[in-house]
This record gives C-alpha cells, sequence and structure tokens, in this order.
C-alpha cells in the first residue's frame, strides 16, 4: 500500500470537503512513502547530524555506486547542481560550446550559461525523442567542449554512434539522466555512458527526496577534485578522512551537500526501489495496452521503446495529431478532474534561446513534438481505480 503523508499521519488537517457524487482529483504526481522514510528521518534527528555527508550520504552514495558499478556518485541538492558540479569540473569557460537537445528541461544547458557557455541546439530523433545522433556531427566545432545527452522518458538511441562521435572529437559527454535511473541501453545502465551523469530524486521521479540529485563520475580521475568542488572548494573530505591535518581553500567550488534529512528519506525509498519499479511497470504497460486500440485508430503515437532499451518506467506520454486536439484532451481531462500536462518548450524559441541566435525550424522535430505531447498520471501512488478513471476519460475524449 502507497501511503500519502499529508492524508495518513495528519488526518482531515489537509483535506478538503467534496460534494457526496464527486470523484476526488488525480493529480499528474503523488509524493508517497515507500518504506522506513520517516524512521529513518527520526534517526537522522536522534543521532544529531542534519549537515550533509553523514552516514545517510554515505548510504545512499555506496547503494548508487553498486547499483551503477560506478567509480563514485556524490549526492547534491538537486540534479541543477549536479550539472553545474559537471561544468565546474569541465572547466568551461566564456566562448567554450556545449551542445545539448532544445527538448529539455532548461537546467539541462543553463549549468553551462552560467559559466559563460554559448549553446548549441540539436534536434531530436522523432522514434525516442533523444538527441539526434544523425545530425550531432555537423553541430561539432572546435569550440565544443561538452554534449550533453538526454534520455527522453529513459529512452536512448545512437548511443555508441554519438560516444564515438565525441570521442573522435575529443569533446566529453554529460548525460542529464534526470528520467534515467533504472534505465539501461543494451544492458549497460543510463548514467554510465558518459564522462559524468547527473541524476534527479525531485518529487516527480521514480525515487525523490522532495529535492535532490546526484552526480555519477565515471571517470575515476576526476574524483578527488569533485569532492573538493562540491565542499565550497576546500579539502574537507579529505580533512575528514584523516588524509590532511587541516582544510582549507584550495580550488573553485560551491556548495552542493544536501541536508541529512533529505538522504535519510532518499535512502529508504532506494531500499524499496524493485517495489517501487515493480508498481510503475504495471502502470506502464496497463496505459500502453490498454489505450493501443484507441492510440493505433486515431493516428496517435504511443512512446517507442527499442528493443535496445530497459525502460525506466519514469513516465507515459501520448503524441497526440495536432495541437487543438492536445489541447481538446486537457480540457476533456481537468474538466473530469484529471491533471494531465503537456511538456517542455522548445529551449531554442524561447527568450534566452532566441538571445543566443535560436529561431522557428532550427530543431523541426522539437517544435513538432513540443506542440503535440500530453503526459498521463503516472507515479507509484496512483491507484487502479484512479488509472481506470485516467484511460476511460482519455478514450472519450477524441
Amino acid at each position: 500500500m502507497w501511503l500519502s503523508p499529508r492524508l495518513t499521519r495528519n488526518p482531515g488537517a489537509a483535506e478538503r470537503v467534496l460534494p457526496s457524487r464527486a470523484l476526488p482529483p488525480i493529480p499528474f504526481n503523488r509524493a508517497a512513502l515507500a518504506g522506513r522514510e520517516l524512521e529513518n528521518i527520526q534517526r537522522a534527528v536522534e543521532a544529531m547530524h542534519l549537515s550533509g555527508d553523514g552516514a545517510f550520504t554515505s548510504r545512499c552514495q555506496a547503494l548508487l555506486e553498486s547499483m551503477l558499478g560506478a567509480p563514485k556518485v556524490l549526492l547534491t541538492t538537486s540534479c541543477t547542481h549536479a550539472l553545474e558540479l559537471a561544468a565546474l569540473l569541465l572547466d568551461i569557460r566564456p566562448g567554450d560550446q556545449v551542445i545539448a537537445p532544445s527538448f529539455t528541461f532548461v537546467s539541462t544547458i543553463n549549468a553551462f550559461v552560467l559559466r559563460g557557455a554559448t549553446p548549441v541546439f540539436a534536434d531530436i530523433r522523432p522514434d525516442t525523442l533523444n538527441i539526434d545522433g544523425a545530425a550531432l556531427d555537423g553541430l561539432i566545432s572546435a569550440a565544443a567542449r561538452a554534449i550533453v545527452l538526454v534520455p527522453y522518458a529513459g529512452g536512448a538511441r545512437d548511443m555508441d554512434r554519438i560516444l564515438d562521435m565525441a570521442s573522435r572529437r575529443g569533446v566529453p559527454v554529460v548525460e542529464d539522466n534526470a528520467h534515467g535511473l533504472f534505465g539501461g541501453y543494451k544492458g549497460r545502465p543510463l548514467g554510465t555512458f558518459g564522462d559524468m551523469a547527473a541524476l534527479s530524486f525531485h518529487e516527480t521521479k521514480n525515487v525523490t527526496c522532495g529535492e535532490g540529485g546526484a552526480l555519477i563520475l565515471n571517470n575515476a580521475s576526476r574524483i578527488e577534485r569533485a569532492e573538493i568542488v562540491r565542499e565550497k572548494g576546500t579539502n574537507r573530505t579529505r580533512f575528514f578522512r584523516g588524509e590532511v591535518d587541516k582544510y582549507s581553500w584550495v580550488d573553485v567550488g560551491s556548495s552542493y551537500l544536501p541536508a541529512e534529512i533529505l538522504a535519510a528519506f532518499l535512502f529508504a525509498q532506494l531500499e524499496e526501489r524493485e517495489r517501487i519499479q515493480a508498481r510503475r511497470r504495471t502502470l506502464w504497460q496497463r496505459y500502453y495496452q490498454e489505450l493501443e486500440p484507441w492510440a493505433c485508430s486515431r493516428g496517435i503515437r504511443m512512446p517507442v521503446v527499442p528493443d535496445s532499451c530497459t525502460q525506466p518506467f519514469h513516465l507515459f506520454y501520448l503524441l497526440i495529431r495536432t495541437p487543438a486536439e492536445r489541447h481538446t484532451l486537457i480540457a476533456h481531462l481537468n474538466a473530469r478532474g484529471i491533471s494531465a500536462v503537456f511538456h517542455y518548450l522548445p529551449l531554442h524559441l524561447s527568450a534566452m534561446g532566441r538571445g543566443f541566435g535560436g529561431k522557428p525550424g532550427d530543431c523541426p522535430v522539437t517544435e513538432d513534438v513540443s506542440d503535440r505531447l500530453v503526459r498521463l498520471p503516472l507515479s507509484a501512488g496512483l491507484t487502479e481505480d484512479e488509472q481506470r478513471r485516467v484511460i476511460a476519460a482519455v478514450c472519450e475524449a477524441l
């Protein structure tokens, strides 16, 4: 049973009275307790180590390293901060170019723009919606200092081609793996292909601590500097390990350590990852199986999962035929208390993107997909009855 902390720990306080015949609303995402979150938080408080890098932080990092086979994982306060840490470790400077998909969250490129980089926006594949390797080679210039990959919904394609291309051109690859934890490509976990990768533990992700992230270091030579940059540019981590008798400022850096209470919550979620994933798999597969006949009869696109990919079951989307029909579907669902949402607006057409030279037609697949994509509610806390309501409402809409 998935428990909502707001409904089970303080009954009545946050609930509103609904009309007797009204059905309760179905949120796009519902945060839920999966195991020992509250017990772990109490243990962290009793230990009186509430700042970063405590026992629960160490347990989370060790568990993620074991799961991924990565040399080092460092928890951060968000996926955004993990990407900012990656930009610092790559010594991104003004004039450097960073290639990233236009169809992504703003943090993917903003982390590098903060260091002075110029974004180069790449289009996406029409099937998996991740970066199009066929168009990438022509975007890599002598000024390119990083390629950021985003496996949308955990889907990956062209990974071998992209990595080979980047290696030949001497350009590091960073994975923005916010969607991809528990996903894989050809049997290898997403997040382990690039020089570095960022994870998200935001409230909307498969496992969460509300706000949180991690940096995966696949290049062991970066570990020592990453620890320094993450600790405000000091060698404080080495001091706590007894490797130096005092610590001091030795590099640029910032504060990227999450509080121990967040790590305590996250560790409980990671412990229950198999149960969480099993639940999300059931929900994702039911959406696919029961909506497929409706979608096929109307020319509506379902998610594409290549045989080479292991699905992380992070989100479920539909590509509606036209922007007007997408608006109709979202309004239809909202009128029935069901929260369905669109997704990314093309970064190259945003105010900032246009300031870097972006214009209509630069990324045609991105522009088309962004106008037609809609995401359905999907979280471990979604009940079967709620999902049946969503499916029935979708099938009535168009």
